[in-house]
């Protein structure tokens, strides 16, 4: 695999609000869930947190979670949400809509790295999510250099760039917004607000 550059600087991305497959602990991956009330109230509160950011463009995950927090950000912020593709979610494959911490005690695994370790045959390769998702967002800050950009997206999609620019994973959370930072000594992520 050859290396893919960097974002050429810092961006802001946000995990979708929760869903009743969140609730129950399922892997949800390209399963369309909507949000329940609770997705709705966080992607409520993440946009009062971007309130104070002018942000220039909001750009969304396809799948309807995502969507439906990006549209409620965008209207706050007053504009107008476009959707990218290659900001989906990580394709599960068998692992569709089963429960994740069943799988993992299974697979005797308990962290984040271990989940990446167990992912089926059939699901996306890890290092693909990261790919895709990076060339995303390389193309929409080259287009866009002096605006800030909201990327809402996935956990799986967020922990697959930060493995990739960090080093490491990071604590997500629903309708919480982070930025991914490029600084003299590399990248690093930290919630806005």
């Amino acid at each position: 695999m050859s290396a893919l550059p960097a974002p050429p600087r810092s961006f802001i991305c946000l995990r979708h609000g929760a869903t009743d497959w969140n609730r129950q602990g399922l892997f949800q991956g390209r399963t369309d869930n909507p949000l329940n009330d609770t997705g709705i109230a966080q992607a409520h509160e993440a946009a009062a947190k971007l309130a104070a950011i002018e942000l220039g463009h909001v750009v969304s995950s396809p799948l309807r979670r995502a969507v439906q927090t990006a549209e409620i950000i965008a209207t706050v912020a007053a504009r107008s949400m476009t959707l990218d593709h290659d900001l989906i979610e990580l394709d599960f494959g068998s692992f569709e809509g089963q429960p994740v911490r069943e799988l993992m005690l299974r697979h005797g695994k308990n962290n984040a790295q271990g989940l990446v370790d167990m992912l089926p045959a059939d699901a996306e390769p890890w290092d693909d999510v990261a790919s895709r998702a990076i060339r995303s967002i390389r193309q929409w800050l080259d287009r866009h250099p002096e605006q800030e950009i909201l990327f809402v997206c996935h956990d799986a999609v967020m922990q697959s760039m930060a493995q990739r620019l960090t080093g490491k994973f990071f604590k997500n959370g629903h309708g919480r917004p982070f930025r991914f930072t490029l600084t003299d000594d590399g990248w690093t992520v930290v919630e806005v607000g």
